[in-house]
């Protein structure tokens, strides 16, 4: 049978630009051994998804066959910036066409930027065909600076600030997330646009819920949770347990500690191999916080935090005999406390978020606190063998990389010895809704962390978001407090 063969004249020519990668030295020497290693190994694969995460949280891809990816991994590839430039609800924030006002001028026009494999970030995604690998890629202007938006790079600053001070942080994720099952129905594409968002879909609870850790709710979804388990563990994620929590279906997945750029990556890739894989078997799973559904109980993500010294790898929250945390420790939390009301929008990004943090919900913390072992508290303190501090503020659905940073780099000051006073009513409470976060944000020191060109986006797209919220409640009138169908379509299904 003749084949034609087409002709491919611009080869390695046609995406990104050639050799981008070495001309500005974009890799160190493991990056380089391992993108040879994915070099050689490349027959052995058929797709490739490139990915980097937005300002939102969300991962944003490419699927390259593996022929183009030989070509991608060491040019780049072009990716447009409307992730930049889009709310939660797709309406446009960031005014691209006139003057954007973030200090970045390659967003006019909506001109493209460069995503860069990083080689230590591929693996291949568990299934037997096509034989697909997901890659985390890193944001950069076609002149080989760093993009002033990427939500990694944050992260990778306040790292290496502790790096500097013979530091490495120590970050533990425990996510609560709930499993639906999706029945046949429209796909929710109704009335959808540009900041219009469609009905949410459709779902039934997997069990009645309210018995927490029962073996037997847990049971009702293990044909889902369990093969999920097995394949986050393929994947290389350090999987400590699958556990049901109180709400109908709602399951909590915890890992064992990581470094914070691991950490990161691993809460990316965790939440968006859920999705897909519960989606392949006609579920639907959401790291929204509190769902509009009869009887479900908030979401929360809880991050636990320590602090190794790098040299001899010991932790430096651990006090004398009896103590519960060493002064370095007590400094870490002074830090967190202190920022907590001007970073609270990093860890709760969204309007549903802030439904958790409500005195109705006692288990979710409302004023900025600390206490040893009180899960009241907004930091809770373990003792035992290795000492650590758990944020529990945090909605499963906030931006790893930015909510991560947020409290490392508070962390840090405190440890520094300059953690401002945490401005606000007094007793101090954490904001109650995603306006008085962001006025909070805007009043703090945002671009000490992120740079100026990301607070100020990030602040554009919230402001959006938020504007939205408060014209559809005058219009409708939701009651007090009440989850609303707004919120739903908002979240539910992107989260």
């Amino acid at each position: 049978m003749y084949m034609r063969s087409w002709s491919r004249v611009y080869g390695e020519h046609s995406v990104g630009r050639r050799d981008f990668v070495t001309e500005f030295g974009l890799w160190d020497d493991r990056q380089a051994a391992a993108a040879e290693q994915i070099t050689a190994g490349l027959d052995q694969v058929d797709l490739v998804r490139l990915a980097f995460c937005d300002p939102h949280g969300l991962a944003r891809s490419k699927t390259l066959t593996a022929e183009a990816f030989r070509n991608v991994l060491r040019n780049g590839m072009d990716f447009s910036p409307g992730p930049f430039l889009f709310d939660t609800g797709h309406a446009v924030a960031v005014d691209f066409l006139g003057h954007p006002g973030i200090g970045v001028d390659e967003i006019a026009g909506a001109g493209d930027f460069v995503v860069v494999p990083d080689p230590l970030t591929f693996q291949v995604m568990p299934g037997a065909w096509p034989r697909t690998a997901w890659v985390l890629g890193d944001e950069f202007l076609p002149g080989g600076v760093r993009h002033p938006l990427g939500a990694r790079d944050v992260l990778r600053r306040v790292c290496a600030r502790y790096a500097d001070r013979g530091l490495a942080p120590v970050v533990g994720l425990e996510i609560e997330w709930y499993l639906t099952r999706r029945p046949a129905g429209p796909p929710g594409n109704a009335g959808n646009g540009f900041g219009l968002q469609g009905a949410a879909p459709a779902v039934e609870a997997m069990n009645s819920g309210y018995q927490f850790n029962s073996d037997t709710l847990y049971d009702s979804v293990a044909d889902v949770a369990d093969p999920l388990a097995l394949a986050l563990i393929a994947l290389g994620l350090p999987v400590r347990s699958m556990e049901h929590e109180s709400g109908p279906g709602q399951l909590e997945t915890t890992f064992d500690p990581m470094t914070a750029m691991d950490a990161a990556d691993a809460m990316l890739l965790f939440r968006t191999v859920v999705k897909q894989t519960c989606a392949r078997r006609g579920r639907h799973a959401s790291f929204m916080s509190l769902p509009r559904i009869d009887g479900f109980d908030p979401s929360g993500w809880h991050l636990h935090q320590s602090v190794m010294d790098a040299a001899t790898g010991r932790n430096v929250f651990a006090g004398d005999a009896g103590a519960e945390l060493s002064a370095a420790g007590g400094a870490y939390v002074d830090g967190l406390l202190a920022r907590a009301r001007d970073l609270c929008l990093l860890s709760v990004p969204t309007v549903n978020g802030y439904r958790r943090l409500d005195p109705r919900h006692s288990l979710a913390p409302t004023r900025v606190s600390s206490s040893f072992e009180d899960r009241s508290a907004m930091v809770r303190v373990l003792g035992g063998g290795s000492p650590h501090v758990e944020n529990r503020v945090g909605e499963p659905c906030a931006n790893p990389y930015l909510a991560i940073a947020a409290q490392l780099s508070a962390g840090l000051d405190g440890l520094a010895g300059r953690p401002e006073p945490a401005a606000g009513p007094a007793p101090l409470v954490l904001p109650r809704s995603l306006a008085e976060a962001l006025e909070a944000f805007r009043g703090g020191r945002p671009g000490a962390l992120l740079g100026e060109p990301l607070a100020a986006c990030l602040t554009k797209l919230k402001e959006s978001e938020a504007a939205r919220f408060a014209a559809w409640c005058a219009k409708e009138r939701p009651g007090d407090g009440e989850v609303t169908e707004w919120e739903q379509r908002e979240y539910f299904e992107a989260y």
